[in-house]
């Protein structure tokens, strides 16, 4: 088919290729046999030597990376970064624990174990998983809402007045957080085995920077109290952060001041240390530790000053040394936190992997989704035995070292270290020192707020999904705030495929190429051929607006014109039973007029009639019968007894001279006339075709939209062809019942230009008259 169809007006040296063609050509190329189900079947089952070391290296990506590790290159260089990053971490994760609402020991466990146990099983090089500001709060709100203060009140003494047995709720809050982490590791790792890493693609920076932003909202909100020395209850649930804000400061003048004092002179001091830190990062070969620093000072000072015992100041307390034994969680409370616990698995997963695919793309390499839920489930339920809560990627260590995840081993052993020997000295610790460095650790996202900026100038509708995530994550909490935000992002990904660009195409001259005629002046339509494109793909959203921009762009109001067609029809069916009976010249306007009545009988509205009556002037329709054939002449404004002959290009369109050797020709060329009274003749486009290039799929709405498209303007002689189709496309087409006798894959064409060639060839063929074509007409005479 495609051998037999050239274009002589489009010089080209090479076949149109329409779908046929392309069927059998890849017949021709693939020559070989499709494996059977059961051979594919035993294929994946079969088990050999690389299949065994591929598997291994998957589930143990440290086997892959750690063999090339240079010790020689980078051992001194990693030490060094190492133990600063476990200086780091150490007051950060005993700060990150308060969120929480757990002893601050707990922190330092839980950047210990899990930290190892992702060293063997995460993918990203470049992420320092641990205490997360985001998840830790998330387990606090867990913790405060099934172990409150007033189930743990009890006598002072023989005092009446109740206090808070706090060794009692801190050991239940513990369990409650380590039943709600073995329950979200178990989570992560079923997700992880399903292939659940998919989700992460509906995380967009705009999103992640958005949501990480009203999370430093919440960590900010929630250590207030220490900072103020307050004991306000922590509010859970939708606009949990305004009612905690509202408290916080109805209770200002409650302030603890010494606790007060403490908590400024603590954020101001870390905060200006930390700029000076940042500005001499160059000069230094190792970044001056200022947290350490600051809560060995604080430490220091609140012992010999007796901050706790004679200014009431809340420190951090007893911190026993050595490793807890592992404990079994426990299972009972995993009905009561099941909710919180998928919530912390995406939120952790969502936020690790958002920053390890930033760190990948930056320096070169992979990260698997699934595989890294799959090692965040292992860290998490480990962990749990371990008395550990909920971790994720710590933002503040990476973006303040930049460095490789293998240091993270490094600095577990520095945390090991602080947990064996170091953390009775801390127990004089204000608290209020914690809540400054999580404050001031905290910038890093607050100045994500410049992202509003970046994002006017580049791209409205990412603002909207980055002011939209911010405040569905303030209003609605941490886990009911993504479950929105993703749910919006993905409602403007909806309304940009409802509302593409509609463009007609037009040739670069000389080229195979077809662009946008609007855009570009340069190039030139094809005549009597419209080539329409839809910047998205057609499924059951766009399908509707896709055929009306369809007839906009083509200038042909489909509707209108069948609607008129077929009223015409049956005026002219009468007149032309007339004039088989006799050879005289009559007027379609004087039978029009005969049968006025009638049509306003038939209730036709006053938009019909505007188009019935755009008449200029009378159509006259003479008769002539030459051997055996009738021949009838159409002239629109003139006088059938006086003439002159003239070309159809002096006549503009107005006069045409058909040929009829059956009534099913005549019957087509009476729908010529009838629409050339519209305004738009139809010979003007007698070809449309639609590139559906971007389409990746079709579904059964589109389907039908498309035969919609093709009876419809075939009913006004207008040819439809596709071009440009997806294998995909094609098959899904074929799957819906796309094809039949009317519709056949004859239509389908490989690219725009082989659908050019086409149809500008065929109706060069068909418009080669098979005789004289004999033209009179006169101009109508005006009173």
């Amino acid at each position: 088919m495609g051998q037999e169809r050239r274009s002589a007006s489009y010089h080209v040296d090479r076949d149109i290729l329409d779908e046929q063609s392309l069927e059998d050509l890849a017949q021709r190329l693939d020559s070989g046999r499709k494996p059977h189900l059961t051979e594919r079947l035993k294929h994946s089952l079969r088990c050999s030597v690389p299949w065994l070391k591929r598997s291994l290296v998957r589930c143990l990506p440290v086997l892959y990376w750690m063999p090339r590790y240079s010790i020689w290159d980078y051992g001194m260089g990693d030490l060094i970064a190492g133990i600063t990053m476990g200086i780091v971490q150490m007051p950060q994760s005993m700060a990150y624990a308060l969120l929480a609402s757990l002893p601050p020991v707990f922190g330092l466990y839980t950047s210990l174990y899990p930290v190892l146990v992702y060293f063997f099983f995460g993918t990203s090089r470049h992420i320092s998983v641990g205490t997360s500001a985001v998840l830790s709060i998330m387990v606090g709100s867990v913790t405060e809402r099934l172990a409150p203060d007033h189930h743990f009140l009890m006598r002072n003494g023989t005092n009446v007045t109740l206090v808070v047995d706090e060794a009692a709720r801190d050991s239940y809050r513990v369990t409650v957080a380590v039943a709600t982490t073995v329950l979200g590791g178990i989570i992560q790792v079923v997700l992880g085995l399903v292939r659940f890493g998919f989700v992460a693609t509906y995380l967009s920076e705009p999103l992640v920077r958005g949501y990480t932003s009203a999370a430093a909202c919440h960590a900010a909100v929630a250590q207030l109290r220490y900072l103020v020395g307050l004991s306000s209850t922590r509010f859970v649930g939708p606009l949990s952060l305004v009612y905690t804000l509202g408290d916080v400061c109805s209770r200002l003048h409650q302030a603890h001041v010494p606790t007060l004092v403490v908590g400024l002179l603590s954020f101001l001091v870390i905060f200006s240390a930390k700029e000076l830190n940042a500005s001499l990062s160059k000069k230094l070969p190792v970044p001056i530790p200022v947290e350490l620093l600051s809560i060995v000072v604080a430490t220091l000072l609140s012992h010999y000053i007796h901050l706790g015992s004679s200014y009431a100041v809340g420190v951090v307390g007893e911190i026993p040394s050595g490793l807890l034994p592992p404990r079994v969680p426990q299972t009972s409370l995993f009905r009561e936190v099941i909710g919180d616990a998928f919530a912390m698995a995406v939120v952790g997963y969502a936020l690790a992997i958002s920053l390890g695919k930033t760190f990948a793309l930056k320096h070169g390499y992979k990260v698997d989704s699934n595989q890294e839920l799959v090692a965040l489930g292992i860290s998490n339920t480990v962990g749990g035995f371990f008395h550990c809560y909920s971790i994720s990627s710590s933002m503040s260590p990476v973006t303040w070292c930049g460095i490789i995840h293998e240091l993270c081993v490094i600095s577990a052993f520095i945390v090991l270290i602080a947990i064996l020997k170091l953390g009775p000295l801390f127990q004089e610790l204000p608290k209020a020192v914690l809540s400054a460095i999580v404050l001031v650790n905290l910038k890093g996202m607050f100045k994500q707020y410049y992202d509003i900026v970046a994002l006017w100038r580049s791209s409205r509708i990412d603002l909207v999904v980055w002011l939209a995530t911010w405040l569905f994550t303030l209003l609605f909490q941490l886990d009911m705030g993504l479950a929105a935000s993703i749910a919006f992002a993905l409602l403007t990904v909806v309304f940009r495929t409802q509302h593409p660009q509609y463009s007609v195409l037009g040739q670069v001259p000389g080229t195979e190429i077809y662009m946008d005629m609007e855009k570009y002046k340069e190039v030139h339509g094809v005549p009597g051929v419209t080539i329409f494109r839809s910047s998205a793909t057609v499924y059951f959203a766009n399908a509707d607006l896709y055929l009306e921009a369809l007839m906009e762009k083509s200038g042909i109001n489909i509707s209108k014109m069948i609607a008129y067609k077929k009223r015409q029809e049956a005026k002219q069916r009468h007149a032309m039973r007339a004039a088989q009976s006799s050879d005289v010249v009559f007027s379609v306007e004087e039978e029009t007029g005969k049968r006025k009545e009638t049509d306003r009988q038939e209730d036709i509205s006053g938009e019909e009639w505007d188009w019935a009556m755009r008449e200029n002037g009378t159509v006259f329709v003479i008769p002539e019968v030459q051997n055996g054939h009738s021949s009838w002449e159409y002239l629109k404004g003139g006088d059938p007894d006086m003439g002159t002959l003239g070309s159809a290009s002096e006549l503009d369109g107005d006069t045409t001279t058909l040929t009829s050797s059956c009534d099913d020709t005549l019957s087509r060329d009476q729908e010529r006339l009838s629409l050339g009274s519209l305004g738009k003749w139809t010979w003007d486009i007698h070809s449309i075709i639609l590139d559906l290039s971007p389409a990746n799929f079709i579904d059964t709405v589109a389907i039908k939209t498309m035969k919609t498209i093709i009876q419809d303007f075939g009913e006004i002689d207008v040819d439809v062809y596709m071009a440009g189709c997806q294998a995909s496309v094609v098959e899904q087409l074929e799957q819906g019942d796309f094809f039949s006798d009317c519709i056949s894959k004859g239509c389908l064409f490989a690219t725009v230009h082989d659908a050019v060639l086409y149809c500008t060839g065929k109706h060069e063929a068909l418009t080669m008259p098979p005789y004289d074509c004999v033209l009179v007409t006169k101009p109508t005479h005006t009173e």
